[in-house]
């Protein structure tokens, strides 16, 4: 989930997962860490992941690689202060990035996440709509993206994770679906195990 907006039901979101023990992460801006520092707790304690969406939710394929590791560091040092871990995953702002982004936070050692099913929560579509457009579009190894503060995202939850449970689906935070090194991106941005060289001895 991503949250650059408001806080209005980030407790109601964790009460939800909550009640199906499901763990999520969050990708949070620098500035949301400013304004809603227990919010950021709260994530955490619940068992949340907490991770980069930049510090100022900025479009990264404008700054150059070091405005761009500066902005990271920036966000991982606010979220590290309230939750004593630095976060090793970004979402860039606005789904955008370009191969000097990627770089950049590869250089220190960050992981760039993209999602594959939309949500379009955001964009105020009712619950029933944000849940046949995710449930029909998930498959396995899928990232749904949503965001807080939205207006329906509370109430289409509990019915998509119903869905999903009931369709064998398990969730996880994306720390856990992330292959080992090395691994290669295609073009859907899925993931790739790339083939170890055998050495023969």
């Amino acid at each position: 989930m991503a949250s650059p907006w408001g806080n209005e039901d980030t407790q109601q979101l964790i009460d939800i997962l909550g009640r199906y023990q499901v763990k999520a992460t969050f990708f949070v801006v620098g500035d949301w860490v400013d304004k809603y520092p227990e919010s950021v707790k709260a994530l955490h304690d619940a068992g949340h992941e907490v991770m980069n969406h930049s510090n100022t939710h900025a479009h990264y394929p404008q700054l150059s690689s070091s405005q761009v590791v500066a902005d990271l560091n920036a966000c991982n040092d606010k979220i590290e202060a309230v939750t004593g871990i630095r976060p090793t995953l970004v979402r860039f702002p606005y789904g955008d990035y370009d191969d000097n982004s990627i770089s950049a936070a590869r250089s220190i050692g960050m992981d760039p996440i993209q999602w594959d099913v939309d949500s379009l929560d955001w964009k105020d579509l009712s619950a029933g709509e944000i849940t046949k457009r995710v449930t029909s579009k998930v498959c396995p190894g899928s990232i749904v993206l949503f965001h807080n503060a939205a207006k329906h995202t509370p109430e289409a939850l509990p019915s998509i994770i119903e869905c999903l449970l009931k369709d064998g689906y398990t969730f996880v935070p994306i720390s856990q679906i992330i292959l080992p090194q090395p691994y290669t991106i295609d073009h859907t941005g899925r993931q790739c195990p790339q083939a170890q060289d055998k050495v023969s001895g």
